[in-house]
C-alpha cells in the first residue's frame, strides 16, 4: 500500500511539474510583451503627480493657469466650475450653471441665457436657454 501511495505522488508530480512551468513562461512572455511596447520612462511614476495643490498651493496658479483655485487637492477654477461655484464644495443644481461664481438658471436668466453672458436684447426674454423662443 505504501508503495501505491508513493507510486501516485510521484505520477502527480510529473504531471504538475510541466504545468506549472508552462504557466510561468506564459506569464513572462505576456510582461515581456506589456513593457516592451512602453518607454521605461512611461513605466516610472512622475514627480509631478505626487505633488498636489493642497501641498503646494502655487501650482495652480502657474503662468496661464485656467484654474487658479484649489478644492480637494485639485486645480479648479471657482468662477466657472459647476462643482466649486464661488467656493469649494457648492454645486450648482441641474440646468444651473456657474456664471461669475455664481449658480444662475441657464434657461430662464435674461443675462445669462444658454450659457454665461448670454444677454437677451431688451424687450425679450429666456425660455429653455434661448431669447424670445416662440
Amino acid at each position: 500500500m505504501e508503495s501505491v501511495k508513493k507510486v501516485l505522488f510521484l505520477l502527480s508530480l510529473v504531471i504538475l511539474i510541466p504545468v506549472i512551468l508552462a504557466f510561468e513562461t506564459t506569464q513572462e512572455v505576456q510582461e515581456d510583451k506589456n513593457t516592451s511596447t512602453r518607454s521605461r520612462f512611461l513605466v516610472q511614476t512622475s514627480p509631478r503627480a505626487l505633488a498636489t495643490c493642497d501641498i503646494f498651493p502655487r501650482i495652480c496658479r502657474g503662468k496661464g493657469s485656467q484654474k487658479p483655485d484649489c478644492c480637494r487637492k485639485q486645480c479648479v477654477n471657482v468662477m466657472t466650475d459647476n462643482l466649486n461655484c464661488g467656493q469649494c464644495g457648492r454645486k450648482c443644481r441641474y440646468g444651473e450653471g456657474c456664471c461669475k461664481g455664481q449658480c444662475v438658471s441657464l434657461m430662464y436668466d435674461r443675462n445669462h441665457c444658454g450659457g454665461c453672458n448670454n444677454k437677451c436684447k431688451k424687450g425679450s426674454y429666456c425660455r429653455y436657454g434661448m431669447c424670445s423662443y416662440a
